[in-house]
Order: structure tokens, then C-alpha cells, then sequence
């Protein structure tokens, strides 16, 4: 039996370039994507545009983009109004947020496929041109709204790391996950391991320093 001839090189190409473009439009990228700019948005001092584009390209925006103070300031308002969702702490306050959010900040449900340039996806922002803020800010609700209808449970929280406040997207229907990173989890950890150790030695040693009386 011959071999199977293997597909044309170009092809093989498009097929992986379709795929990339699904999955930077799937619901997990997107509310990955939200997480990430939620935190370089909110995380202290005012986030540079620069920032926010690094974020944005990381997360496959194709497109140019030129952020200006208002796009930045409306995208912060977006972003704290996320933040809320992300550390909502329970599937049903989590679920009001989104619907208090889709109801007054989102447009009607639309799909678009961005005149040809990406794979037909959902959109609740008025028109493909619509402002930065309200993009963020609809894009994300819609993603984080599937992940609580998909699992049935916050689609995300706060790092629990005291030296962190990063958000984080919550996945499937393992163990509650509480930190945003390995790093935060590991730290928190060797310091949980070190007040313990302190613990310890001073529970041996009596408990604290002796009393000195005089005669």
C-alpha cells in the first residue's frame, strides 16, 4: 500500500492559521485575556499604553493600535468594574455582577467575523469601531458569563498571596485554586513553612524571653 501522501505544505499552513485564529477567539482566551488587562490595568499606578498593548498583543490583537488617555482611562473603568466579577467569591454574586454589567454597559448580542479577518464570533459592543472600554468591557462579560454557565462556579478569583492581587481565570472541575501563579503558591507556602518553624522554636524555648527579677 503506498503512503499517504501528506497534505501541501501550504495547506497544512492554513489549517494551522485557522486554528489559531479559533482558538484566540474561544471563550478560555478571551477571559484569560480579560484577567491580564484587569491586572495591568488596575495593579497600583496608572498602567502605560505601552502596557496595555504589550498585553494585548501577547493575547494575538492583530491590528494597529493607537491607546489614548481616554481609550486607557475608559479601559481602567472597565477593568475595576471585572475586577468585582473576579473577586466576587461565590457562583451566585458572581452571576448578578454579569447581569447587572450585560444589562447596562452591553449591547445586543451580535456576531462578526470583523469583515472577514477572524472566525464569526460573538460581540455585545455596538459595532466593530466601538471604544476600547466598552470593547473590554463586553468581550469580558460575555466570556466570564459562559465560564459560570459551563462549570457552574465563579469564573475566576484574587490571588489569595498576600504580597499579590492579581486575578486569575478559574478552569473545569478540579481542586479550588487560590493562587494566580505557581510562584505566589510557592511562596506562600515557604512563608506558611517559616512562621510555622518560628512557631515551633518559640513554643520550645517557653514561649518568649524570661522575665528578669531583681533581688
Amino acid at each position: 500500500m503506498p503512503a499517504p501522501t501528506p497534505p501541501p505544505a501550504d495547506a497544512s499552513h492554513a489549517s494551522r492559521a485557522s486554528g489559531d485564529r479559533s482558538t484566540r477567539h474561544s471563550v478560555l482566551a478571551n477571559a484569560r485575556r480579560a484577567a491580564a488587562l484587569v491586572n495591568v490595568l488596575t495593579g497600583g499606578g496608572p498602567a502605560a499604553p505601552s502596557a496595555i498593548v504589550a498585553v494585548l498583543r501577547q493575547h494575538g490583537e492583530p491590528d494597529l493600535i493607537d491607546l489614548t488617555a481616554q481609550d486607557v482611562g475608559e479601559m481602567r473603568e472597565a477593568a475595576l468594574l471585572l475586577r468585582a466579577v473576579f473577586g466576587a467569591g461565590d457562583v451566585d454574586r458572581a452571576a448578578g455582577l454579569l447581569n447587572r454589567l450585560l444589562l447596562e454597559r452591553a449591547g445586543p448580542l451580535r456576531l462578526t467575523s470583523h469583515e472577514g479577518g477572524a472566525p464569526w464570533h460573538p460581540h455585545v459592543d455596538r459595532d466593530d469601531d466601538g471604544p476600547w472600554g466598552e470593547w473590554l468591557l463586553g468581550s469580558s462579560c460575555l466570556a466570564l458569563a459562559v465560564l459560570v454557565w459551563e462549570h457552574q462556579r465563579p469564573p475566576g478569583a484574587v490571588c489569595a498571596s498576600v504580597s499579590c492581587e492579581n486575578v486569575f481565570v478559574t478552569q473545569g472541575r478540579g481542586p479550588e485554586q487560590h493562587y494566580c501563579s505557581r510562584r505566589c503558591a510557592t511562596r506562600e507556602r515557604v512563608a506558611a513553612h517559616r512562621r510555622a518553624r518560628a512557631g515551633g522554636a518559640e513554643a520550645e524555648g517557653g514561649g518568649g524571653p524570661l522575665d528578669v527579677v531583681s533581688d
